[in-house]
């Protein structure tokens, strides 16, 4: 009785993939017809995709949670654009990077990930137009802001279109089993620091920890060493056939980063949108009142302000800050109006659709 029960939901299953077969390559030809009617404009529109996703999520009844149905619509899209057009995403590398991780779960595994040596050199490849979007981390839960993404967007054209939220997880890796013989861990800096409390805890004081330039590059020096290891994530871990001694040894058990995705496009409104911009205010008394106070009497939600070095002065700072909202809705708007006639220096690095978790 069993092997027939099994054998009719194998069956159905069968019908049922067919079916959803026809249905994907029957979007498919939508999605390559609305390229031909592009003729070759922008294919990639965030805030479409934001909306898909949103109305997915809606019209999910289960047994799939929200988040898996999100993933795999994610990378139905994915499939579908490149029909229109491969997209080349730049991300600092090397491969296996959270930075690509964050790539691959914005755009799915369809677009093309472009490894860098440098957050800068990121950007350059897609202000010189050999890559379609950057992918960069803006800041962490536990450690705050990644100073250099911030200082690049002041000068940079690039437009904020996208963001995501990552968590992150992190393992000690080494080739080989045991921490025995450990003489030195590589790390990212900011990664250390996240597991500086269980590096305390597990491993001898006369460890040295070296800081790298990404997880990644730690992971390739500890394959190559056998006295070494890395504190890296997943793939990292597989990209270079490491052992995971001991995972998830990050201190704060929310590790999340956030990653900003920046191209040469302004994006529309989704209905549920985040603006990014930066100030500088006079060196008077009451300044930072005064870019604050135009949000407030405009009714615009801020959820960031943060203060970073302005390179052009010493003791001069510029403003980070986010809000609630896209710039073309009226509030907004006139928030940005009214803090142009206050402020010394208005920047608006975007507005784009809010990372759903």
């Amino acid at each position: 009785m069993s092997d027939e029960l099994l054998k009719g939901h194998r069956e159905a299953i069968d019908r049922i993939d067919a079916e959803i077969l026809k249905l994907l390559n029957q979007r498919a030809e939508h999605a390559r017809t609305i390229g031909e009617i592009k003729g070759g404009g922008v294919v990639y529109r965030p805030e479409r995709e934001a909306q898909v996703l949103a109305r997915i999520k809606s019209l999910n009844t289960g047994p799939l949670s929200d988040e898996a149905a999100a993933k795999l619509f994610r990378e139905v899209m994915s499939a579908c654009l490149a029909l229109e057009r491969p997209l080349t995403i730049a991300y600092l590398g090397p491969e296996g990077t959270f930075s690509q991780a964050a790539a691959i779960k914005h755009f799915g595994h369809a677009a093309s990930t472009q490894a860098c040596g440098s957050i800068d050199e990121a950007f350059r490849a897609v202000e010189s137009g050999s890559a379609d979007y950057v992918v960069a981390p803006v800041e962490n839960s536990t450690e705050g802001a990644v100073g250099r993404t911030l200082d690049l967007m002041v000068s940079s054209p690039l437009n904020i279109c996208g963001e995501v939220v990552l968590r992150i997880h992190h393992h000690l890796l080494r080739k080989g089993d045991g921490v025995a013989g450990i003489l030195r861990v590589y790390s990212h800096a900011q990664s250390l620091a996240q597991c500086h409390e269980w590096l305390n805890k597990n491993l001898p004081a006369g460890v040295e920890r070296i800081s790298v330039a990404s997880n990644a590059e730690a992971a390739r020096l500890a394959s190559k060493e056998p006295n070494s290891a890395a504190i890296a994530g997943d793939a990292a871990a597989e990209r270079f056939g490491l052992t995971r001694l001991a995972q998830n040894i990050e201190d704060e058990p929310n590790n999340t980063t956030r990653f900003l995705v920046l191209g040469g496009q302004q994006t529309g409104p989704s209905g549920k949108d985040r603006t990014s911009l930066v100030v500088s205010a006079p060196n008077r008394p009451g300044a930072l009142a005064s870019l604050v106070e135009p949000l407030s009497s405009n009714g615009v939600s801020m959820s960031k302000f943060e203060s970073r070095p302005s390179r052009t002065g010493l003791w001069e700072y510029v403003f980070f800050i986010d809000v609630e909202g896209h710039v073309s809705e009226p509030g907004v708007a006139r928030a940005l109006d009214a803090l142009g006639n206050v402020a010394a220096f208005v920047k608006v690095l975007g507005s784009y659709p809010q990372a759903v978790i």
